[in-house]
Protein backbone atom coordinates (compact mmCIF):
# COMPACT_ATOMS: atom_id res chain seq x y z
CA UNK A 1 0.00 0.00 0.00
CA UNK A 2 1.27 3.56 -0.75
CA UNK A 3 1.43 6.11 1.23
CA UNK A 4 0.14 9.18 -0.26
CA UNK A 5 2.27 12.39 -0.83
CA UNK A 6 2.76 15.09 2.10
CA UNK A 7 0.12 17.89 1.60
CA UNK A 8 3.46 19.90 2.20
CA UNK A 9 5.40 18.46 -0.66
CA UNK A 10 4.61 21.21 -3.05
CA UNK A 11 6.00 24.05 -0.87
CA UNK A 12 9.03 25.88 -0.79
CA UNK A 13 11.47 26.46 1.68
CA UNK A 14 10.25 29.72 2.25
CA UNK A 15 6.36 28.45 2.74
CA UNK A 16 7.67 25.56 4.81
CA UNK A 17 9.92 28.39 7.30
CA UNK A 18 6.77 30.42 7.42
CA UNK A 19 4.04 27.62 7.83
CA UNK A 20 6.82 26.88 11.13
CA UNK A 21 6.43 30.51 12.12
CA UNK A 22 2.77 30.52 12.12
CA UNK A 23 2.25 27.26 13.92
CA UNK A 24 4.59 28.68 17.10
CA UNK A 25 2.85 31.89 17.20
CA UNK A 26 -0.11 30.35 17.98
CA UNK A 27 1.65 27.87 20.22
CA UNK A 28 2.66 31.00 22.21
CA UNK A 29 -0.75 33.00 21.42
CA UNK A 30 -2.38 29.60 23.17
CA UNK A 31 -0.08 30.54 26.27
CA UNK A 32 -0.78 33.71 26.78
CA UNK A 33 -4.89 33.47 25.87
CA UNK A 34 -4.94 30.40 28.77
CA UNK A 35 -3.03 32.60 31.09
CA UNK A 36 -5.32 35.13 30.49
CA UNK A 37 -8.50 32.80 31.01
CA UNK A 38 -6.98 31.78 34.30
CA UNK A 39 -6.54 35.55 35.55
CA UNK A 40 -10.08 36.28 34.36
CA UNK A 41 -11.45 33.44 35.90
CA UNK A 42 -9.48 34.16 39.52
CA UNK A 43 -10.89 37.38 39.54
CA UNK A 44 -14.43 36.81 38.33
CA UNK A 45 -17.14 38.36 40.67
CA UNK A 46 -19.91 35.43 41.69
CA UNK A 47 -22.21 38.01 42.15
CA UNK A 48 -21.85 40.13 39.27
CA UNK A 49 -21.96 36.45 36.93
CA UNK A 50 -24.98 35.59 38.42
CA UNK A 51 -26.65 39.01 37.68
CA UNK A 52 -24.92 38.69 34.42
CA UNK A 53 -26.96 35.42 34.07
CA UNK A 54 -30.23 35.90 35.82
CA UNK A 55 -30.88 39.61 35.77
CA UNK A 56 -30.40 41.81 39.08
CA UNK A 57 -32.13 39.72 42.21
CA UNK A 58 -32.16 40.46 45.73
CA UNK A 59 -30.10 38.43 47.62
CA UNK A 60 -31.02 39.52 50.72
CA UNK A 61 -34.64 37.61 50.89
CA UNK A 62 -35.14 33.94 50.17
CA UNK A 63 -33.68 32.33 48.54
CA UNK A 64 -31.32 34.19 49.76
CA UNK A 65 -27.41 35.27 48.89
CA UNK A 66 -25.38 32.03 47.04
CA UNK A 67 -22.83 31.07 49.49
CA UNK A 68 -19.41 32.91 48.93
CA UNK A 69 -17.65 29.51 47.69
CA UNK A 70 -19.66 26.40 45.59
CA UNK A 71 -18.35 23.52 47.53
CA UNK A 72 -15.83 23.04 44.88
CA UNK A 73 -12.93 23.48 47.09
CA UNK A 74 -14.73 20.85 49.15
CA UNK A 75 -15.35 18.63 45.87
CA UNK A 76 -11.51 18.91 45.50
CA UNK A 77 -10.73 18.11 48.84
CA UNK A 78 -12.61 14.76 49.13
CA UNK A 79 -11.64 13.70 45.80
CA UNK A 80 -7.82 14.36 46.56
CA UNK A 81 -8.52 12.35 49.91
CA UNK A 82 -9.58 9.39 47.51
CA UNK A 83 -7.14 9.21 44.62
CA UNK A 84 -4.79 8.70 47.51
Amino acid sequence: METPPSALAGWTPEQVAQGKRWVQTWKDAGEAMEALRRRELRELDSYKTIALLCGPADYTREPFAPKPTSGLVEQQRIFSRLRQ
